[in-house]
Formats: C-alpha cells, sequence, structure tokens
C-alpha cells in the first residue's frame, strides 16, 4: 500500500485505506478531505506531482479541479440571494440588461444555474484565448440566442456557465466572480482554493496528468477545443474561469462546502442562512439532460440525488477526470477527492471518487 499522510478520525479509517488503495492503483497524487459539523473528520494526501512519481504532493498542493469549480460560484450566487442583492427568479436582464437580445429576456437566473438557460456551448467559434478575455466572451453569450425554450430541457452549460452566473455577480457586485469569492468566501473561512490563481502560489500547484486516452466527443468538433494541458498554462490559471478554472484540495473545498452542509455556518463562520442553504435543493429539473446524455435531476448549482446515494438531501458534482464535491445536509457533511491524473470514461467520472465516497458512508454508518 501506498503511504497517506494527513489526519482521520478512527471512525473514517475505512476512507485512508480507500486513498491508500487508489493511489496505489491509478491515481498519481490525490488528497481526500470529509468534514462533519464543520469540522474535518478526514484530511489526508498522499501519492506524486509528476507521473514519474519524483516528487510527493505535499499538505498545500493545490489542482485545477475543473467543473468542481461550479460548487463554489454557485455557492457565491446563494449568498448573494440570500442577503436580498439577487433574486433567482428574476430575469438575467434585470441585472445584465444586454443579456436581452436574441430572445433570452425570460431567462432567469435560476435557469443559468441549472444549466435549463439554452446556451450549453458557444455558437461562434470560439478559441481557448478568448475564454481568457472575459468581456469578449460575456457579450457573446449575452448576443446569443437559446438554443431551446430556456426553462424547458436541461443541457449541461460545460464553460459557459461560469461566464453566466460570474457576470450576474459582477453586475450585482461590481467585482468579478473570482475577486467576490476571495473576499466572501473563502477569505472568510481561510480556505486555500482561488478562481484566478495568483504567481504566488504557482509552486505549489500539482500540473494535471491528462487521460490516457478520451472518447471521441459527440455533437462534432467543441468550441473552443479545450485539451487537458491548457490547465498547466499560465495563462489558464490566472484567468477567472468559473466552470472550470478553479485551484484547491480536498481540504479546501470540504471546508467551504461545509458551509451548505451545516444550515450556512462553520467554525464559526456564518455566510448563509439555513434556508439560503436549502435553496441548493430546490429542483429546477428532472430528466435526461440533452448534453451529458444521461438522467440528471439539477437544482440551483449542483446535482441532486437521484437515489443513488443514501440520504435525501445531498446534492454534489466533479469535475472533468474525476474530481468531486458533496454536500450531505441530512449528514452535515462534506466530502472533497481532488487529484491530477484525469480518467475519462466519457462518462459522469470514473470509480476513484465512488469508492471514496462508498468509504465515507460504510465509516458514517458504522
Amino acid at each position: 500500500m501506498v503511504d497517506t499522510h494527513g489526519t482521520c478520525t478512527d471512525r473514517f479509517t475505512p476512507v485512508r485505506s480507500a486513498l491508500a488503495a487508489s493511489l496505489a492503483d491509478k491515481d498519481v497524487g490525490a488528497s481526500v478531505a470529509v468534514f462533519v459539523d464543520g469540522e474535518p473528520e478526514v484530511d489526508l494526501w498522499g501519492g506524486h506531482l509528476d507521473a514519474d512519481r519524483t516528487v510527493p504532493w505535499q499538505r498545500d498542493t493545490l489542482t485545477n479541479v475543473w467543473s468542481s469549480t461550479k460548487t463554489m460560484t454557485a455557492l457565491c450566487a446563494l449568498i448573494l440571494a440570500d442577503r436580498g442583492a439577487l433574486d433567482l427568479d428574476a430575469p438575467v436582464a434585470a441585472y445584465w440588461p444586454e443579456f436581452a437580445a436574441a430572445g433570452k429576456e425570460g431567462v432567469r437566473v435560476s435557469h443559468l444555474l441549472s444549466h435549463t438557460a439554452g446556451l450549453p456551448v458557444f455558437d461562434a467559434p470560439t478559441t481557448l484565448e478568448d475564454l481568457y478575455d472575459w468581456p469578449t466572451v460575456t457579450a457573446r453569450l449575452a448576443a446569443q440566442a437559446p438554443a431551446w425554450e430556456p426553462g424547458t430541457d436541461a443541457g449541461y452549460h460545460a464553460v459557459t456557465q461560469g461566464y453566466l452566473v460570474g457576470e450576474v455577480v459582477r453586475r450585482v457586485t461590481g467585482r468579478s466572480l473570482g475577486t467576490f469569492f476571495a473576499e466572501e468566501v473563502a477569505g472568510p473561512l481561510g480556505a486555500d482554493f482561488h478562481i484566478g490563481l495568483g504567481p504566488e502560489h504557482d509552486h505549489r500547484v500539482a500540473p494535471i496528468l491528462p487521460p490516457p486516452s478520451s472518447p471521441p466527443r459527440g455533437g462534432g468538433k467543441p468550441n473552443p477545443d479545450i485539451p487537458a494541458t491548457a490547465a498547466n498554462t499560465l495563462a489558464w490559471r490566472r484567468a477567472e474561469i468559473p466552470a472550470a478554472g478553479g485551484h484547491g484540495n480536498a481540504r479546501s473545498i470540504a471546508a467551504i462546502q461545509s458551509l451548505p452542509a451545516c444550515g450556512g455556518e462553520a467554525r464559526g463562520v456564518r455566510l448563509l442562512s439555513e434556508k439560503g442553504c436549502e435553496r441548493a435543493l430546490e429542483e429546477q429539473f428532472d430528466g435526461t439532460d440533452r448534453v451529458l446524455g444521461v438522467p440528471m435531476r439539477w437544482g440551483l448549482g449542483y446535482g441532486l440525488n437521484g437515489g443513488q446515494l443514501p440520504n435525501p438531501r445531498t446534492c454534489f458534482w466533479g469535475g472533468w477526470g474525476g474530481s468531486l464535491v458533496l454536500v450531505d445536509l441530512d449528514a452535515r457533511m462534506s466530502v472533497a477527492y481532488t487529484m491530477n491524473q484525469m480518467i475519462d470514461n466519457g462518462g459522469l467520472g470514473d470509480d476513484r471518487a465512488f469508492l471514496i465516497l462508498a468509504a465515507v458512508y460504510e465509516s458514517l454508518s458504522a
């Protein structure tokens, strides 16, 4: 078995074993955290930063977590809604007037959060470099016509969702999504998660290791094509890409997501009311997601339990290649798994996070 480092309470020993087994099998470097009642019960890491396994993964190692970032962006919107600064049922155009173009005057903020807005991809040709230019991509989305009647169907907004929600946050607060998140969420909680990574953190980043293979993508050529190695460039790290560009580790993710798990307060910091947390669970769509091609229940910014998880009031999301975030309001628990070795099976993740999650619930029920 591979050595793991960090702390783990006795009841969660199966999680340490699951991480060690994963590191001995498919993982190169990884971290796992479990917070219950806002406190860390599991804070583990192990493995290496490089495929040659020469540089150890450290306690403060960060990595790009792709779409697990979406849970942080959603939390910003939920906090603003809870404060009364943002009405999730209001038209997006109430905050962003240009967005009303091309038949989008009826698109609500809740549609952005639930992937039902009809803007799953950019229609106009878009380059990777365009993603680093906020005014360019938000203007493009504001001008674009929806691909379906907003609110009637869901299609995963893999990259666009972050810009859509982020621009609403910017219009409401006068701050970029990354700045608002740093000042209002990560800062108060002392959490080491970044949407737009500063150069002072570069030395701590575990480079993404691309998946050994990726299945062909349906629906034609991606727009833009985002190679996994894009995450290893300085341009990607510096840009605010609120749907896919967050850098953190399991500890910081679980620490932040322990807020909605615990009724809005964790470790003496309250950022949400209990009702504000519950809004994440408000079902917006239940059916087959037309982009993912699988049954999905979408809440406000999170995927909802479709019967696979033990507790009904559970929401989650994950990132391309394997990372996972889970928020269990019934157990007052948040779980996070991050890694640098991506695996792409063409579905919603691979078995590494699920085996760790199984160990978490085994520990919880013991």
